[in-house]
């Protein structure tokens, strides 16, 4: 299992905070869990679109689709942030 949580408006997208779900065989990176998550339709899909400006952290790290998951690992999506 992996914890995904989703932030700011992405929580408000797609209507949860948190999810926990059993890591598919083949779903070894960010890139893969993206389209997994992307195929569910809808709001996924635009969220979780190739070249979407959604960031992600594995355990709290900042990463790029091609950082590996395993189980037990928690993923964290959110929208880009600027600063003041």
């Amino acid at each position: 299992m992996i914890t995904i949580l989703y932030f700011a408006s992405l929580r408000e997208n797609l209507g949860r905070g948190a999810e926990q779900i059993a890591l598919p065989t083949g779903t070894c990176d960010l890139k893969s869990l993206r389209a997994l998550l992307r195929a569910r339709g809808a709001a996924w899909g635009q969220a979780m679109a190739d070249g979407s400006r959604v960031r992600a952290a594995v355990n709290q790290d900042l990463a790029g689709d091609d950082a590996a998951i395993k189980d037990g690992d928690e993923i964290a999506f959110f929208p880009p942030v600027t600063g003041g």
